[in-house]
């Protein structure tokens, strides 16, 4: 009798390849402030990410959040640069040193920064040469280096309104794709980051302190363990007044942002539009939600809503739609 000499493929391909195999996209709203953004890249990272991914691939503007989400997916990776300013230099991927036993297993670069010092070339050359040599490079910006690179991520992320998650294929997505998507979205996100402390704002005024903060979508969710005693009407309305004075809205510190010339506390402060006119159809939701398992009051906001607030629709789903063959005969 003959050898078998069939290769087993399920036998013989990593578990993480398998688990992965039919992962198309996912979908998450981008959580307010820093630590709720890390807390999701280690979500992100267990649930999506395999030992054997060495191009990571991230797409978003500044201030977006894509060094907290990567800080929380890769912890004790050191960033070459991040909002806070340069860490690293020189750049560690282009003076690769394979000889030795310390060498690095994980390289990052910011291509939208590093393109100030370094041609194209040069940078899709270096993560060639890493990936190559069996490295994990991590990519901020991979849009801009992807035409130069011929080849995609192994796994490709956004960060906009929410944070899209992919395995690309030869089907796609390209990075123009995902790029289009979270650039447009940002401004919502922006305009409803700025709401929701606008609000707090006011709460303030009204001695109320303590909450949590929840996402929607193009909003936001405050929620309290005892229901205050507020007029949800007349909070929406000194909101608006506030958003009428368009009011500069800018970064002062980590854990601060200026609203006018008035110090506020927030998690997230380069995620905020310039002046709090740019935030348009701001509502409040007129009756405290009940939140179904904690039983908690809830506070609902959204922006860039132009007709009455359905609850039905702020997160649902948006279906792809496909042109039928026989359209035009």
């Amino acid at each position: 009798m003959l050898p078998d000499f069939t290769v087993k493929e399920e036998s013989t391909m990593s578990y993480s390849d398998r688990m992965q195999r039919n992962h198309l996209y996912s979908v998450l709203l981008s959580p307010r402030g820093a630590p709720r953004m890390a807390d999701q890249g280690m979500q992100i990272a267990q649930q999506f990410l395999s030992p054997f991914d060495l191009l990571i691939g991230l797409i978003g503007e500044s201030g977006s959040g894509k060094s907290i989400l990567l800080k929380g997916m890769f912890p004790g990776l050191e960033l070459t640069n991040d909002d806070e300013g340069v860490n690293v230099r020189p750049l560690p991927i282009m003076h690769q040193d394979d000889t030795g036993f310390f060498t690095p297993h994980t390289y990052h670069l910011d291509i939208r920064f590093e393109l100030a010092f370094y041609q194209a070339h040069e940078l899709a050359d270096a993560i060639r040469l890493a990936i190559n040599r069996g490295k994990r490079v991590v990519v901020e910006h991979f849009d801009l280096i992807y035409p130069h690179l011929g080849m995609n991520a192994h796994l490709l992320m956004g960060i906009g309104e929410e944070i899209i998650v992919t395995r690309p294929s030869v089907f796609g997505p390209d990075p123009e794709d995902i790029k289009e998507i979270v650039f447009t979205s940002i401004t919502s996100r922006r305009m409803a980051h700025t709401a929701e402390d606008l609000v707090e704002y006011c709460l303030i005024d009204r001695r109320v302190y303590h909450f949590d903060h929840y996402d929607v979508r193009s909003g936001f969710i405050l929620s309290f363990h005892e229901k205050p005693q507020l007029d949800l009407m007349e909070l929406e309305a000194d909101v608006k007044k506030l958003i009428a004075k368009n009011l500069p809205i800018s970064y002062l510190d980590n854990t601060h942002v200026l609203i006018g010339d008035q110090r506020h506390y927030c998690t997230g402060p380069r995620m905020h539009v310039k002046s709090t006119a740019e935030i348009t159809g701001f509502q409040l939701y007129h009756e405290f939600l009940t939140h179904p398992i904690t039983k908690d009051a809830q506070i609902l906001g959204v922006v860039n809503m132009p007709k009455e607030i359905r609850l039905s629709e702020l997160n649902s789903l948006q279906l792809m739609t496909f042109t039928s063959p026989d359209n035009g005969r």
